[in-house]
């Protein structure tokens, strides 16, 4: 493949991509969702972040490859989410967490 086609299908991938991430904004920008929807839409930054997590502590190599700075910024990340209750908080102490004890070890 010559470097002008590879260019043009990058350019065509990455036009596809933006349109069909941004279709739904560009559709409902002025319109309002349903309650129920809002309602579920609120919890989608906690399930990524759960998903994240999840793959973090079993990852490819299973549960054994979580090292002991992966597993105390989970569980920091775990308390502080019953505590606060909020999304921010719970990925701030997860994160100075997990780099303090990176640094330390």
């Amino acid at each position: 493949m010559s470097t002008g086609a590879a260019l043009l299908v990058l350019a065509a991938a990455s036009l596809g991509t933006y349109f069909a991430r941004s279709s739904l904004v560009l559709l409902l920008a002025d319109r309002t969702l349903p309650i129920g929807i809002e309602r579920a839409l609120t919890n989608v930054g906690p399930a990524v972040l759960a998903a994240l997590t999840v793959n973090l502590a079993v990852g490819s190599d299973g549960l054994g490859s979580v090292e002991f700075a992966e597993a105390a910024a989970i569980l920091v990340a775990a308390g502080v989410t019953v505590w606060r209750r909020n999304l921010i908080w719970t990925f701030v102490a997860g994160m100075v967490t997990l780099l303090v004890l990176a640094a330390i070890t």
